[in-house]
């Protein structure tokens, strides 16, 4: 063997023996983030889907016999149910803003617990992206006890989220409250046909009467969504009451019919605004009478049919912030901080139908702010009504803002101040004030009125905390002053200010589709009125802290 050649094949083992740790080091090399992806200008590639079961049994913490039989009786969600709510596909341009929103779509299905989008390889200006979700349990079978402003709701139902890993929602059920006792049942679709379709229906026999509703449409999915649809009805028959110092003193009967169609048009999201125009036409059908057997009201509302056409506008800011340990625990939240604004403007006519000529009215905005860091405040106005014949009558304008300010990892000050005003209202316009409303020391419906004013102040803890690996665990210390005042059915009892102090339990159940937080609540009355106890005792379910 030459010289040359024995020196070449020193330099080809040499080569061949340091191959294997210069591709470990480039294997192991991080690969660059969706941001700088976009900046060179980089496309989509293959778009992997992995949908994961509830537990992970990999983890020594979930690897229990619960949890495997858990995984055992769950049907995962199809991956086809995943990759049809993707807003972007292969061959697009890598947009961090469409993968953000992505995210924000897919965790607002109750049926997936986690999402997480991620490169995974990328090769000559492609990337390959994984879209990894888990799942919850989300078969809901049982019975339901609440209780809040001195009354009890209970429920017994079968209802699953995610029927046979669809997406769909089937329930079926009974239930009673402090109004009535219902057996409902429901299903919904909001991905119909492959595509973001949504169909739903809702069926329910009450003790007062039966409730019937459906709705198909097409929604403005995302911000740079070009087009929607749908239509959509509903007829109801109830007793509605009439409240004074939390107790029942009038009821009457209530017909009600509600009907609507509407297309919309977008230019979709342009320098991060989105604007849409929809045209529509709708019914509004309220009739009332008294009701053999029960008391009638001193006052009958007015009967009420509105028919007509309507334009509504709507102004999106997109600007969204990723928090933690705000209205969930050790949840990703996010607040909308960009301007949220619509108005609609409609005429209802004789001419389709209608009781009386009305120009009727609704617009609403939201902004969020950030006054210093990591604090967060979120402002809110509303307003609807209508005019007709020289008056503006059954207008409702509301004000709310909410305010949070972190103080570490596990602790949190909230703050809530809202207030609501009628101008010409109908009875039943009436705004109440009580236990199930706000004010937690009190009975519920405690108070009404044509005026409200509510300030909810909380110190809020979120602890570390992970029973059985299915529980979230929190507590608050809160204060509630309200009041609710003008009107025909004031409180003579206590037509003043009501204020109550309390501590609570906050339980969220995170592996569950119908995992909302529960609140187990003790609330004292500040200088209570007569007949009023001392401690309220609450345990209600509700969608967030």
């Amino acid at each position: 063997m030459t010289p040359r050649r024995a020196a070449r094949r020193c330099c080809l083992l040499v080569a061949a023996a340091w191959a294997p740790f210069t591709w470990a080091q480039e294997v192991a090399a991080p690969l660059p983030g969706f941001a700088e992806l976009e900046a060179a200008g980089a496309r989509i590639g293959e778009i992997r889907i992995r949908s994961r079961d509830i537990f992970d049994t990999t983890d020594p913490k979930e690897d229990q016999l619960l949890f495997r039989w858990a995984n055992a009786l769950h049907i995962p969600t199809r991956p086809t149910v995943i990759e049809n709510a993707l807003l972007f596909k292969r061959g697009d341009p890598v947009s961090v803003t469409l993968i953000d929103e992505t995210e924000r779509v897919l965790r607002s299905s109750r049926y997936l617990y986690d999402v997480d989008i991620r490169p995974v390889a990328v090769a000559d200006g492609v990337v390959d992206i994984e879209v990894d979700t888990r799942d919850t349990w989300s078969l809901d079978p049982g019975f339901s006890l609440s209780r809040s402003g001195g009354s009890n709701s209970s429920g017994l139902q079968l209802k699953e989220y995610n029927l046979l890993g669809s997406g769909i929602a089937l329930s079926v059920g009974r239930s009673r409250n402090v109004d009535r006792s219902s057996t409902e049942f429901q299903i919904t679709d909001e991905r119909a046909f492959g595509g973001w379709t949504s169909l739903s229906y809702t069926l329910a026999r009450n003790s007062d009467g039966r409730r019937d509703g459906f709705s198909v449409a097409q929604p403005f999915y995302a911000l740079d969504a070009r087009w929607a649809a749908g239509v959509s009805g509903l007829r109801d028959s109830r007793l509605d009451a009439v409240y004074s110092a939390g107790e029942v003193v009038a009821q009457y009967r209530h017909n009600e019919r509600r009907a609507e169609l509407f297309g919309g048009w977008s230019t979709g999201r342009v320098d991060g605004w989105v604007r849409r125009y929809s045209l529509g036409v709708n019914l509004q059908d309220d009739a009332y009478a008294i009701e053999p057997g029960v008391a009638a009201p001193a006052r009958l509302p007015a009967d009420e049919k509105l028919a007509g056409p309507f334009v509504r506008y709507e102004h999106l800011e997109d600007r969204f912030e990723k928090l933690e340990n705000r209205n969930l625990i050790a949840r990703p939240e996010y607040f909308a901080l960009g301007l949220q604004a619509s108005v609609q403007l409609g005429w209802s006519s004789t001419a389709w139908g209608a009781s009386r000529n009305a120009l009727l009215y609704r617009a609403a905005a939201s902004r969020g702010y950030e006054p210093a860091a990591g604090q967060t405040l979120v402002a809110a106005t509303s307003l609807e009504g209508q005019y007709s014949e020289g008056h503006v009558r059954r207008q409702r304008v509301g004000l709310e803002g909410q305010y949070y300010v972190p103080q570490g990892p596990h602790w949190l000050f909230y703050a809530r101040a809202s207030g609501d005003a009628l101008t010409r209202p109908e009875p039943e316009d009436t705004l109440l004030l009580g236990g199930d409303n706000g004010l937690r020391g009190y009975p519920l419906r405690y108070q009404g009125g044509n005026r409200r004013l509510l300030l909810t102040l909380e110190e809020r803890a979120f602890s570390n905390l992970y029973l059985l690996r299915l529980f979230r665990i929190g507590a608050a210390a809160f204060v509630d002053v309200g009041r609710a005042w003008g009107g025909d059915n004031l409180n003579a009892a206590a037509p003043g200010w009501l204020a109550n102090a309390g501590l609570g339990l906050r339980i969220a159940s995170v592996r569950s589709a119908f995992g909302n937080v529960l609140h187990v609540d003790l609330a004292a009355p500040v200088n209570p009125p007569a007949g009023i106890k001392g401690l309220q005792f609450g345990v209600k379910s509700r969608t967030s802290f």
